[in-house]
């Protein structure tokens, strides 16, 4: 390995450097918990110092690709959905992305989600999605009760979808989800429609329970349809 970069321009020689890593992380195959040269080692390898090396370590580990703790060597990161949902969420705060484009997406996403959890969930996450949602009716009144075992009962389906980009994708929307739900709750005036919204959670739970991924999708899209309805009656766009 070796960086080739303009060495007249910091940023790009942190920036070849992070594909150099990113290169070497793909051709030595490997894993995560698997551990990275040193900083040392790396500077003297690619010919750059160990500030260049250090940064681009840092700027890896802010988009979670690896892990650094004080005193030991830099390793592979496991998935993680926080790169990707501090992009979304700037996205809202810069209003580049609308509220309701997020819902949409999500509405595609997770009725395909709920129809793989429905055919490849096992007993015990069917079991567990069972359990958020009684207890999104056990918990009626107390909003952030609802809102944590809702957030939870779709990220179990993401991953009970067993494809591991569907989680990732679901667990970035939540930060977002989380901003709005209160809205979407608070606008649902009575008793009977916040009801109607958790039975929704149940009747998807048996769904998947069942292994009936039609009933499950016509479910979720009804669920996405009143759920952007009910934003858009508060006015969050």
């Amino acid at each position: 390995m070796r960086v080739t970069t303009d060495k007249s321009s910091p940023t790009n020689l942190v920036s070849s450097t992070i594909g150099v890593i990113s290169q070497h992380i793909r051709e030595n195959d490997l894993s995560p918990g698997d551990r990275l040269p040193s900083e040392s080692s790396l500077a003297k390898e690619l010919q750059v110092s160990r500030s260049v090396v250090r940064e681009a370590f840092r700027s890896l580990a802010a988009m979670r690709l690896i892990n650094l703790s004080a005193g030991k060597r830099a390793t592979v990161a496991h998935l993680d959905h926080g790169a990707m949902s501090l992009m979304i969420e700037h996205g809202v705060l810069t209003e580049q992305i609308s509220v309701q484009q997020i819902y949409d997406v999500r509405r595609t996403i997770e009725t395909r989600t709920v129809t793989l959890a429905s055919l490849r969930r096992t007993e015990a996450e069917a079991k567990t999605i069972r359990h958020h949602a009684a207890q999104m009716k056990a918990n009626l009144h107390d909003a952030n009760e609802v809102m944590e075992h809702d957030l939870a009962f779709h990220l179990e389906i993401a991953k009970a979808s067993r494809n591991p980009v569907f989680a990732m994708i679901v667990g970035a929307f939540q930060g977002v989800s989380r901003q709005s739900w209160s809205v979407g709750w608070r606008n649902r005036v009575n008793e009977d429609q916040r009801l109607a919204m958790v039975q929704t959670h149940i009747d998807l739970s048996d769904a998947i329970a069942t292994g009936d991924p039609q009933r499950a999708s016509a479910l979720m899209t009804a669920h996405f349809d009143d759920s952007i309805k009910v934003l858009i009656d508060a006015g969050l766009t």
